[in-house]
């Protein structure tokens, strides 16, 4: 389906010279004389990479058929990383190059929305935060508080993070999926 360039919106997908890609940003310019332009941000599903569009006011833009799914986790095989949906109780498999930046964050029935084009896994969109485990942490050291030192400690899933001294084995921890950073004790 065919629309004005001025009704695109933020969070659609378009086809647009033979590239898929979702709409991240949208601004309107009107400039001193002509016409108004519209710049979209799209991240494009074949490469993953961000670009700016220009597109005329007048301009058609073919839309997509999308279908967004909140999935719960299961477990991850070498046949891909498993998940559930809490509607139907079916199992949904990703493909690990989808998954690879988030799979030190999985834990059992997070939620994670999954973007779907066609029926394809297209992309998956992970909460801000996630709650994990502390598994292994050493000792700090006594009166070592110029600073703000920190020390590692692994996460139940691997993870490793930066964390301030007084965090010790078997604390819940706040972890901020898109920096990888400690934001908190839970």
């Amino acid at each position: 389906m065919a629309i004005v360039a001025t009704n695109l919106k933020k969070g659609q997908c378009i086809s647009y010279k033979g590239e898929t890609g979702l709409v991240l940003n949208i601004e309107h310019r009107t400039p001193g004389k002509g016409n108004a332009l519209i710049m979209a941000t799209i991240r494009s599903f074949q490469s993953g990479k961000t670009k700016d569009i220009r597109f005329a006011s007048g301009d058609k833009v073919d839309t997509v058929n999308a279908d967004r799914q909140t999935l719960e986790f299961s477990y991850s095989d070498p046949t891909g990383v498993h998940f559930m949906d809490p509607n139907t109780f079916e199992t949904v498999t990703l493909p690990e190059d989808l998954m690879e930046e988030y799979k030190e964050y999985l834990t059992d029935a997070l939620p994670v929305e999954v973007l779907f084009i066609e029926e394809k896994p297209v992309s998956v969109d992970f909460p801000a935060t996630v709650e994990l485990l502390v598994t292994q942490s050493p000792e700090g050291l006594k009166g070592d508080t110029a600073n703000n030192p920190t020390k590692e400690a692994e996460m139940e899933t691997g993870l490793r993070v930066q964390v301030p001294l007084f965090i010790k084995e078997g604390d819940r921890l706040k972890i901020d999926t898109r920096t990888g950073k400690y934001v908190s004790r839970v």
